[in-house]
């Protein structure tokens, strides 16, 4: 199936009342991991590159392996470029043929924030690819970017619509009570604030900070607008929990695919978890009747 713009697939999430895992990869076996358990259980599924991956290995060979590794894949699949503070980062995902770019700007006075993210929305609208908005400030650290808990806010209803009217983006991140990484007490999340400001913006909300929340509030959660969950530390702890049973086992064992493999393993059966959590599981059907019928090709990304 081909690769597929992040629009397209957030807004069938979104109208369909399901949401689709954004499960960020680190190296060949996390892709694999991602894409074995999307196969699995013919989930569409979004493969993100974020930050601290691309400070170690690069942006240019992290894409490269995801094209090769999902090139025969039945499943929809998009690769999104995870909170880049750069606009020239930005653009050069667009170039390299991702389907799916954030720009994240929250760190910005909301003025400047709406005008770096309107240059990015307006940029990836024209190739068809997906772009996302950040609007709120999430808690904790994500890919060596910390914001402490206290500076973390609820994002207003005014403050969603101010932003998303002005920067036009395709999906939009928004602070409802979450924060990345393992939570040190059970997050709350907003769910009334969460609804207002769903009704309010009329498209499909993102959920960062998505490892470690309650399935319940997830549940919750989805109904009222999320179409996009975002999930790396459960991902990055069950793989290395992995690894490390090989070497509880055998501490001689140092052959890298027995190690790896388990903990690509692990890994896969936590995207898996994620997926029938999120309800996307067996959702793929819906995209292959979707092209076939289509006589626009639009929404699909070329530029790979």
């Amino acid at each position: 199936m081909p690769f597929i713009s992040g629009k397209e697939l957030l807004t069938r999430a979104w109208k369909d009342g399901y949401a689709v895992g954004a499960f960020s990869a680190h190296n060949a076996e996390t892709i694999q991991a991602i894409l074995m358990a999307a196969e699995e259980e013919q989930s569409p599924v979004m493969i993100q590159i974020g930050q601290r991956v691309i400070q170690h290995i690069g942006l240019v060979p992290m894409k490269a392996m995801i094209d090769v590794l999902a090139q025969n894949s039945s499943v929809p699949v998009c690769i999104h470029l995870d909170h880049s503070r750069q606009y020239e980062q930005t653009m050069q995902a667009v170039r390299l043929g991702f389907q799916s770019v954030m720009f994240d700007g929250s760190s910005l006075s909301f003025e400047e924030n709406v005008s770096w993210t309107r240059k990015v929305a307006e940029a990836a609208r024209a190739l068809g690819v997906g772009a996302e908005g950040e609007i709120g400030k999430i808690g904790g650290t994500e890919d060596d970017i910390t914001v402490d808990e206290e500076e973390a806010m609820i994002t207003t209803v005014e403050e969603a619509v101010r932003f998303a009217a002005a920067t036009d983006v395709d999906y939009l991140a928004v602070s409802i009570g979450t924060a990345h990484g393992i939570y040190k007490r059970p997050p709350r999340l907003a769910l009334d604030r969460l609804r207002e400001i769903s009704r309010a913006v009329n498209r499909p909300i993102v959920l960062h900070g998505g490892s470690d929340v309650p399935e319940e509030q997830i549940r919750h959660a989805i109904p009222l607008g999320v179409a996009k969950i975002n999930v790396d530390t459960e991902l990055r702890q069950a793989f290395t929990l992995g690894m490390k049973e090989v070497l509880a086992a055998d501490p001689e064992e140092y052959h890298l695919a027995v190690s790896l493999g388990r903990g690509r393993e692990r890994m896969k059966e936590k995207v898996r978890e994620k997926i029938r959590l999120f309800g996307s599981a067996g959702r793929s059907q819906a995209f292959h009747a979707f092209f076939a019928q289509s006589k626009h090709r639009d929404v699909i990304s070329c530029l790979r």
